[in-house]
């Protein structure tokens, strides 16, 4: 029986591993895991989210644009993420209004959707 959530896993090309860090550590503010002694040199860099945890690992060949496939991370201050987004330089998708939630997406410097999505 499935008790829980553990992680999610998404996909860099090879060779991104300090703009991983920047990204998802530096600007998201995320703390980076390390990785156990059985999958290091896989090239997988994990993150700390909540009580969950962001293993990033490397694909070749993924068109990462042409899915709608994302991770979506609730956060306290989304009209403060929203404005550091746009200062960044990301394009924000706005997204239909759900009800208690304010929301909208980006694509991560590698192509991947993400979702932020704060409650009203």
């Amino acid at each position: 029986m499935i008790v829980g959530y553990n992680h999610a896993q998404i996909t860099v090309p090879p060779g991104n591993a300090d703009k991983v860090r920047e990204f998802y550590g530096q600007f998201l503010g995320l703390p980076e895991l390390p990785v156990p002694p059985a999958l290091q040199g896989l090239g997988l860099i994990w993150f700390k989210v909540g009580d969950r945890e962001l293993h990033v690992g490397v694909e070749e060949g993924v068109n990462r644009l042409a899915t709608r496939a994302h991770v979506a991370y609730e956060v306290d201050e989304i009209a403060e993420l929203r404005r550091r987004m746009v200062a960044g330089g990301f394009e924000l998708f706005e997204q239909p209004k759900i009800q208690g939630f304010e929301r909208f997406h980006i694509n991560d410097p590698f192509g991947n959707r993400v979702e932020f999505i704060g409650r009203v």
